[in-house]
């Protein structure tokens, strides 16, 4: 059990004057900053619940997914004038003691600057905690450390459709099964729908899997038609395999393709020129997701075959998406950081969006029950809405 030096409600409440006073770009490395006054001293893990709403099933490589996250490791960093900030950590933290040995005794300010994030790659594991302590400590949501006076807000896709017609495997619940799914996502608030496709992948024989692929897609097309459809084939297609597909839909509008394959430049040009040649010049590519093969993803950038990037949140890290913002905006390339997992992922990465805009849709992971006290991070009318809280505004039970 957390015991914190000073509740965080009443430390915000006692700083957030002096802070306002203070957010200013000339303060990011002062040593009069509110986050040069901090210090770590203490450091320690916890074990937190968020939940799915529901078992998720297969995709085109893996396998039952589970009801979510029982057993998530967060990392919660403690000041010496008692902030903290918390969340989900990346990499190999070691013991809390050895992560300790890292910061203990920096100031919050030698480990992140609030306008560009963590100052060395060797504080990647606990991005996201630092980022959400600098927000407290300022009182200011993360979107808003940038300077935006008010959030970009975006849409938001449910992530969670998976292949549940193929469950329980001695009697498998059909297509009915994932239309009740959808069901219940567009009845939370969801008006995108990401779909796994690839069940002839590993699962199927190859032409009954690309048959269903298109039956399902077809029927959730028919039974939900105001809301947008994503595919996301987990590099379980080739292009052939896909065109097929795409074929099979002919009368379905894609907003976007996700990972049909692993990325090279030869079989994205080909799909490239198949959708322009056939009416889905505006259908969305994206990519970047699993093991990134970061060369080619430039190249295909270059010329917008590829044209939304979609590296991990977390693994990738926040620092170092915030470091490629301005390039990519730039470029005219569109960026939706990969969350699936946890619905803490899902506000890490609105907060993002938040901050710099450019992003077409987030992935949303939906969580019911467990530990954490979501706060204002919620979905309004088809789109996710950034807490205006200090932080990530997510609490745990201790902190509050």
């Amino acid at each position: 059990m957390i015991q914190p030096t000073m509740d965080r409600r009443t430390f915000l409440s006692r700083t957030a004057i002096a802070a306002a006073a203070t957010i200013q770009p000339g303060f990011a490395h002062a040593d009069d900053s509110p986050l040069a006054q901090h210090c770590i001293d203490r450091v320690e893990f916890r074990t937190v619940s968020v939940p799915w709403p529901r078992q998720v099933g297969r995709n085109s490589r893996g396998g039952i997914h589970g009801q979510g996250p029982k057993k998530l490791r967060v990392c919660v960093l403690h000041t010496n004038k008692g902030a903290t900030g918390w969340g989900q950590t990346q990499g190999k933290t070691g013991k809390p003691e050895q992560l300790l040995e890292l910061v203990k005794g920096k100031s919050v300010a030698d480990l992140i600057d609030w306008a560009t994030g963590i100052r060395s790659e060797k504080y990647h594991a606990v991005d996201i905690p630092l980022h959400d302590l600098a927000g407290v400590i300022l009182d200011q949501p993360v979107w808003a450390m940038t300077g935006a006076k008010e959030p970009h807000l975006t849409r938001v896709y449910s992530g969670m459709i998976y292949f549940d017609d193929l469950d329980p495997a001695d009697n498998p619940a059909g297509t009915d099964k994932v239309l009740e799914n959808c069901s219940w996502d567009y009845d939370y608030g969801y008006r995108q729908f990401k779909v796994k496709i690839g069940r002839g992948n590993r699962w199927m024989p190859a032409k009954a899997g690309l048959q269903r692929d298109i039956e399902v897609v077809n029927a959730i097309h028919k039974a939900f038609p105001d809301v947008d459809i994503l595919v996301d084939g987990n590099n379980g297609f080739t292009v052939d395999t896909m065109i097929g597909f795409l074929k099979g839909i002919a009368n379905v509008p894609l907003f976007w393709i996700e990972e049909p394959f692993h990325e090279t430049v030869a079989d994205w040009t080909r799909l490239r020129d198949y959708l322009v040649a056939n009416g889905r010049k505006e259908t969305l590519r994206a990519d970047g997701e699993a093991k990134p093969d970061f060369p080619v993803l430039e190249e295909l950038q270059k010329d917008h075959t590829l044209n939304v990037r979609l590296e991990d949140i977390c693994g990738h890290g926040f620092s170092k998406w915030r470091a490629r913002m301005r390039r990519l905006t730039k470029q005219g390339i569109g960026v939706s950081p990969h969350t699936w997992g946890t619905a803490l992922k899902t506000v890490y990465t609105a907060h993002f969006v938040g901050a710099y805009g450019n992003a077409p849709t987030i992935e949303g992971v939906t969580t019911m029950g467990g530990d954490v006290d979501f706060g204002e991070n919620r979905i309004v009318e088809a789109q996710f809405h950034p807490s205006s809280d200090a932080g990530f505004g997510l609490s745990l039970p201790a902190l509050s």
